[in-house]
């Protein structure tokens, strides 16, 4: 296969462009061993952050990877670093011997193959024709792949020029500094979607306790973070309409909820090519089980399950009822009712035509009947939602909604990294979304009418779990935002 090199431009002020760059970090790939500056310590943070953004073992293409530590950090299963220096790709081959590098102009790249993750980290600050370049990186997407960019803050525009001056950077050279709003602008010309977007490294030397504090605390916070020296975003391919019908599952956790059996087999819509429900009975005082039995034997051309949970708690539920689940669309319903039934079509939809890849439920947009959640109940979720927001750097207006609907795929990626955040989630919904943030998967939220329980009471214990969720809130701090 050619890849083609800065030649392969034919105006000559993007050449004289590029052949001023070429000349410029083969340069800096000449003398890297003796630089001195902020690089050094800045591109160890940088890898810090990455290494959490992106899990070992996926696919990897960095388009601008010069010496390629930055790829190699990723240790990932198949990992391709594109850069068009020459004395970059020499560098790189030697330090990383078990990663493929080419030296090639990504504005002219054509590649026949698909990656999990594309990464332009410090890259389009630099390049002739942004939008050509993330065209180029649309062509290596799959539904599923990622994008992240990190670039420059044009804020750091004359602090980096002064640094040049005082011999603590490198040179730079008259490039593009883009705003956030630019780059996705861009990315949306080029078919690319916004998840979210944030700053990082707001001291980028090596100074003892201060870069720490700096760089996995205060650039997290306002007014701080509009100072950072460089801006992450994380884009998904914008997704296309599919007529393809899916397989999917209904995760029913019903704990002393004999008296609303019946009403979910007769209100559960059909959807997709095919609807089981998993029901998993969790040591209730009534008769559940046997309703679950008898309406089993009732409806004998449903797809039905009954589980027997070993463990307790909502979360250990939906956790045996996924793992036991046949269909490629994982759905929660909670056997009281709260969530009609009949409101589950709408997140097949949503999540099917790709608006979103965690459907979450949210109780708060529409007015509830009068007895569906007390009011300290309503406060704790407001709380919540906000801090999670923040937390997050997505939307989230209601995050203990028991009704959340995902692919498959996804939900076994969650679950395989789950020690990450560690197992304590009694509900099973921060587990989700935790983990879904954590993959880069898109969230949406979608209002319910949420109803008055009909039968039964419920098996929230506001305190005790008020407390855990506080604790939760603490840990994935550390987990996602403060790192």
């Amino acid at each position: 296969m050619k890849y083609p090199t800065a030649s392969t431009f034919s105006d000559p002020a993007a050449q004289a462009y590029t052949q001023a760059r070429l000349s410029y970090w083969d340069s800096v790939a000449c003398n890297a061993e003796t630089s001195r500056g902020l690089g050094k310590y800045y591109h160890r943070r940088q890898a810090e952050i990455y290494q959490n953004l992106v899990h070992p073992g996926l696919s990897v293409v960095e388009f601008g990877c010069g010496q390629g530590d930055l790829l190699a950090a990723l240790r990932p299963a198949a990992g391709l670093g594109i850069d068009f220096s020459s004395e970059m790709i020499a560098r790189a081959q030697k330090r990383h011997q078990g990663l493929r590098f080419v030296q090639a102009d990504v504005h002219r790249l054509e590649l026949d193959e698909k990656f999990d993750i594309i990464i332009l980290s410090d890259l389009l600050n630099d390049v002739w024709d942004v939008q050509q370049v993330l065209e180029k990186a649309a062509c290596l997407a799959a539904p599923h792949t990622r994008l992240i960019i990190n670039s420059y803050s044009r804020l750091w525009e004359l602090p980096l020029s002064a640094a040049e001056k005082l011999g603590a950077a490198h040179p730079i050279l008259h490039g593009n500094w883009l705003t956030n709003e630019d780059i996705v602008n861009l990315a949306n010309l080029a078919n690319f979607e916004l998840i979210r977007r944030w700053q990082e490294i707001l001291w980028p030397l090596p100074v003892p306790l201060l870069a720490p504090l700096s760089n996995k605390f205060l650039v997290k916070l306002w007014p701080f973070s509009q100072l950072a020296l460089t801006n992450f975003l994380t884009f998904r391919p914008q997704p296309s309409l599919s007529e393809q019908q899916y397989r999917v599952s209904v995760i029913v956790p019903a704990r002393n909820e004999a008296g609303n059996i019946p009403e979910i087999f007769t209100r559960t819509p059909h959807m997709g090519q095919e609807t089981e429900l998993v029901f998993v009975e969790g040591h209730s005082k009534d008769d559940t089980p046997a309703a679950i039995e008898q309406e089993i034997a009732s409806h004998p051309d449903r797809p039905c399950k009954l589980l027997r949970q070993a463990g307790v708690g909502k979360g250990d539920a939906v956790r045996l009822g996924f793992a036991h689940a046949t269909g490629e669309v994982l759905m929660i319903l909670d056997a009281d009712l709260t969530v009609p039934p009949e409101d589950l079509p709408r997140f097949y939809t949503a999540l099917c035509s790709g608006k979103g890849e965690l459907i979450n439920g949210v109780r708060l947009v529409y007015p509830m009947e009068r007895q569906a959640m007390r009011f300290l109940n309503f406060l704790g979720n407001k709380f919540f939602s906000l801090a999670f927001s923040w937390l997050l750097g997505q939307p989230i207006k209601d995050t203990l909604c028991g009704t959340k609907v995902l692919w498959r795929a996804d939900y076994e990626q969650i679950a395989a990294n789950r020690a990450y955040f560690g197992d304590f989630d009694p509900f099973g919904d921060f587990d989700l979304i935790f983990g879904a943030v954590r993959l880069n998967r898109k969230i949406v939220d979608l209002p319910v009418r949420y109803r008055e329980r009909k039968y039964g009471a419920t098996n929230i214990q506001r305190w005790k779990h008020g407390w855990l969720l506080l604790r939760m809130l603490a840990i994935a701090a550390r987990r996602i935002k403060f790192i």
